[in-house]
């Protein structure tokens, strides 16, 4: 999060000396805090609208509303809001600002292609997301790297056809740096959320599993999730990181660097190596 808001400031730095006007840092910096404030108390409607969830029925759905609140007493927190999504597609993910807020919504698909055990696994995957905080993690964290892509694709277009008139005086160190860090800001932003986005899945999976004390519940359930190849008819890049699986089908391969790098999850099969402990 550090580092996320260094480079905000860098930018804003940069645009401000580039244009000879100190506002545009103190814009930067204050449009950053407000992008932050609004993750925290609006990211969870905006997940589930965008996911197009609905509430779930407590008689229609009242064994998966059993199922999560034995697991909520077991793990300590509160009932979430229980979402189903109408995609065929094995997919879960949690989101709220603090597990008072939070909720869990999971798909039709994956109501009916789970066991008990494995769907146990599931939700206990996304309990701990709530419990560790990942959700209001993962929630600052996208705002962040959205604002760092809008700003630096502005400055870059203003860059180049606008801004400083007075080249010749301009600093060609300070130059070159700042159109480097407006280039890179982003594609470095991306790999960031991705990286965290990595981490926390595998905190997830540890944390559910000693949840359930059944590590192979959440392994079986991983494989029937990474074997469905098919993307959701509501995938977006915005939320991809939030599900359990990649909600566009690529679950990525174990060994593929350049694929690994840029994936918002990782590969399935370490995953469940990960579990099962081969």
């Amino acid at each position: 999060m550090f580092v996320f808001l260094v480079i905000v400031v860098a930018v804003g730095w940069f645009a401000s000396e580039y244009f000879g006007n100190p506002i545009i840092l103190i814009a930067a910096v204050g449009f950053s805090l407000v992008m932050n404030v609004s993750s925290f108390w609006f990211s969870s409607k905006i997940a589930i609208t965008a996911a197009g969830a609905k509430i779930a029925d407590e008689k229609e759905y009242r064994d998966l509303h059993n199922t999560i609140e034995n697991l909520v007493i077991t793990a300590g927190l509160p009932k979430p809001k229980i979402y189903v999504i109408n995609e065929s597609a094995p997919n879960a993910f949690a989101t709220g600002r603090n597990p008072e807020n939070a909720a869990i919504a999971v798909t039709t698909g994956l109501l009916q292609a789970l066991n008990k055990v494995e769907l146990e696994g599931v939700l206990a995957h996304e309990l701990s997301h709530i419990g560790n905080r990942d959700i209001l993690v993962m929630s600052v964290v996208v705002v962040l790297v959205g604002f760092i892509a809008v700003i630096s694709d502005i400055l870059w277009h203003v860059t180049l056809f606008g801004g400083n008139r007075d080249r010749d005086n301009s600093n060609p160190v300070l130059m070159i740096a700042g159109i480097a860090l407006i280039v890179l800001g982003p594609v470095i932003a991306q790999i960031m959320q991705l990286a965290v986005s990595r981490k926390r899945e595998f905190l997830a999976d540890a944390s559910g599993a000693l949840l359930t004390r059944y590590p192979e519940g959440l392994a079986s359930a991983l494989e029937k999730i990474g074997a469905y190849q098919q993307p959701m008819k509501k995938a977006s890049s915005a939320t991809a990181h939030m599900f359990i699986g990649n909600p566009f089908g690529r679950n990525g391969k174990k060994g593929n660097t350049m694929r690994k790098l840029f994936s918002t999850h990782p590969p399935m099969e370490e995953r469940i190596a990960a579990l099962i402990g081969k």
